[in-house]
């Protein structure tokens, strides 16, 4: 049974990486690093501790990162963030921060929500910053690394985003017609890959592109 850190639980794979975990039967206890408390039912089989952190200041204190595997779901969008110098704090620094302590506290697995088209050298900032992420974290000396790359995500947000919305609409209707790797992926799934990932924690470097999920 292994111990997992999440950070992102309050996002739309996040939630379900939480849900999934804390009813597996090979998890023993859930780390979930978030800015404020969660109200979450617990199983009583389950332990979860729930630090609240500010992500700008973490917490050096090896019981906060004192777990085996990671999950990183955190994310936000240049709109939301406001510039995209705030987009890259979220996107790049934080995910990145945690990688750093975590593997320092003795982390064996990390796994990655990016994004289609992740690309240090892509001249689209959003797939640029992903991509840079994924190479920064390849330097961070985990056992075990887990890129999935999901393309549009399915499923309820609790923020209205209209683009997706329709994106998301019209990839329903083009489904037969559209090549696996660019058609709507459910957050589930993803989580999915990701909480498979970090149990069974397999030696090397591992990419999840969208068309496989």
């Amino acid at each position: 049974m292994k111990t997992l850190l999440l950070v992102g639980v309050t996002g739309l794979v996040g939630q379900s990486v939480l849900a999934q975990a804390l009813v597996d039967p090979r998890v023993m206890e859930v780390i979930a690093l978030t800015r404020r408390p969660l109200n979450t039912p617990v199983p009583s089989r389950v332990r979860l501790r729930n630090p609240v952190v500010d992500f700008d200041a973490l917490p050096e204190t090896t019981e906060v990162w004192a777990a085996d595997s990671v999950i990183c779901t955190l994310g936000t969008t240049r709109k939301q963030a406001g510039s995209e110098a705030a987009f890259r704090k979220v996107d790049f620094d934080y995910p990145l921060a945690v990688a750093r302590r975590a593997r320092q506290a003795g982390a064996q697995a990390y796994a990655l929500n990016s994004s289609l088209g992740a690309d240090p050298r892509s001249r689209v900032f959003y797939s640029r910053t992903k991509g840079e992420l994924e190479e920064a974290l390849r330097s961070c000396g985990y056992p075990s690394l887990t890129l999935v790359r999901p393309g549009l995500l399915g499923g309820q947000r609790t923020e209205f985003r209209l683009a997706e919305r329709i994106a998301s609409l019209v990839l329903r209707l083009a489904r037969p017609i559209i090549p696996r790797r660019y058609r709507e992926v459910p957050a589930e799934r993803v989580a999915r890959a990701l909480l498979e990932a970090a149990l069974n924690s397999a030696v090397g470097v591992h990419i999840l592109e969208s068309e496989r999920l």
